[in-house]
């Protein structure tokens, strides 16, 4: 079959990210098939680029993956939805073949977002699995013709519109094993991902154990943790910068690097035992972070730690049901000073519960802690998507929110506000890129150059 993988991500900001999603799914389709990737991300006429290139290449299937349901600065939901919905008519008409959307974003919500986006099949959780089930599915049918209903019905996770209903299968609990995955070939990527932004992503695991209240990683990997073997990491990491000699920088992209933490200081120990050189940041949680695994990751080279730390108030992390308490995030702040590892602090206001006066004692608790950075983000729902109610229901808090920290931006100049576009719009992250700055630019931006 000739399979057209269509990455439809467009966000740029604060960097344009390399699908690795869709790479590993390439990767882990049978060589025999004839596979072609279309990224979307630096097109500017990302829909005509779409028609064009599937019209040259005539394929019998076209794969899409959909990476977010919102913007990735929590802004805004229906450009996106509007955007994938256009993606699959463009690809039916380019040729008729079937159409299947898959991805982080997609496994959110599947049954709902399947027939609102017209694909002929939708693929939740881990697709390098289910996928090729598929493929084969569709094989022994031949184009054009019904696949075998029993074959559809053991695709895990698979997803689509019989009479009009959704019929969706169970996902398949037999997590994949990482270290038996195909790696993802960087040959494929856009250059302009490293020639611009100059930042590579890896992953060291899949699967969260946490039960943070709203997040969806768990949905989307499963709670089993599955880690890869440290030296099979490093290995990749190493590639890598063969394969695209642009890369300044290594994001790892797990959803919490450091736990478990035996894992993370597998890890770090085998980077610093291969003299490993390349700056790299990760996603941290307070939880299970002690001073070994600062120092550890300081050795290794980590440039930086991203920590969710969502709220400065003990109620609401209770609520969300963090596992920690404002004393753990104090203690995380503390360790990575003293390593020398700049903290980065996520919060994240207006989550289902909490009031505006709780949204005041979270930034006076980020005013206190003092990181050497933080991100402030307003909550959104991925549900509002759907459902225009909640989304009225909650605009007037958020709006609320907006002003507030207008009103205080002075005291925090150096953080990132992306709804409001402090410290955190293009043109700024230009003028650092320039400046030869790379890895996440929360990292440079009380250097002076950044305050809005």
């Amino acid at each position: 079959m000739r399979i057209a993988f269509v990455s439809g991500n467009r966000e740029r900001l604060p960097d344009a990210v390399v699908p690795l999603g869709i790479l590993y799914v390439m990767a882990g389709t049978p060589d025999r098939h004839e596979k072609k990737l279309i990224d979307l991300c630096f097109e500017r006429h990302p829909e005509q680029a779409l028609r064009e290139q599937l019209t040259d290449f005539g394929p019998d299937l076209v794969a899409i993956g959909m990476r977010n349901i919102q913007n990735n600065d929590y802004s805004g939901i229906d450009d996106n939805l509007a955007y994938y919905t256009e993606l699959v008519r463009v690809a039916r008409e380019a040729g008729g073949a079937p159409v299947v959307v898959g991805g982080s974003g997609f496994s959110v919500m599947p049954a709902q977002l399947l027939p609102k986006l017209g694909a002929d099949f939708g693929i939740s959780g881990e697709g390098e699995g289910a996928f090729p089930q598929l493929v084969e599915a569709l094989e022994g049918a031949g184009r054009g013709n019904a696949p075998d209903p029993t074959a559809l019905a053991a695709v895990g996770g698979l997803h689509r519109i019989e009479d009009g209903q959704v019929v969706s299968n169970p996902a398949d609990r037999n997590f994949l094993d990482m270290n038996e995955l195909a790696v993802p070939d960087r040959r494929l990527a856009d250059p302009r991902y490293y020639e611009r932004y100059g930042i590579e992503s890896v992953q060291t695991k899949r699967g969260c154990p946490l039960l943070c209240d709203y997040c969806t990683y768990p949905i989307i990997e499963g709670r089993v943790g599955r880690a890869r073997e440290p030296a099979a990491i490093v290995d990749e990491m190493f590639r890598c910068l063969e394969q695209q000699p642009g890369i300044h920088h290594f994001f790892i992209v797990d959803s919490v690097f450091n736990l478990p933490r035996t894992h993370a200081k597998k890890v770090c120990r085998e980077l610093i035992a291969r003299d490993w050189k390349v700056p790299w940041t990760c996603y941290a949680n307070p939880l299970g972070f002690d001073r070994e695994m600062a120092e550890l990751a300081r050795e290794a080279g980590c440039a930086g730690m991203e920590i969710g730390s969502d709220s400065g108030v003990d109620e609401v992390l209770k609520r969300l049901r963090k596992g920690f308490t404002t004393d753990d995030i104090r203690r995380i702040h503390d360790l990575c000073k003293s390593a020398g590892i700049p903290d980065c602090h996520t919060f994240i206001l207006g989550t289902r519960g909490e009031t505006l006066d709780d949204v005041k004692r979270t930034l006076d608790f980020a005013v206190d802690l003092d990181p050497f950075s933080a991100i402030i983000m307003i909550w959104v729902d991925d549900y509002e998507a759907l459902d225009p109610e909640l989304r009225a229901e909650r605009m007037k808090l958020r709006d609320d929110i907006k002003g507030l920290m207008l009103e205080r931006k002075d005291q925090y100049p150096h953080w990132s506000i992306p709804p409001l576009a402090i410290n955190f719009d293009a043109r700024l992250f230009q003028r650092l890129r320039r400046h030869g700055m790379h890895g996440p630019l929360w990292q440079f931006v009380r250097m002076g150059d950044g305050a809005s």
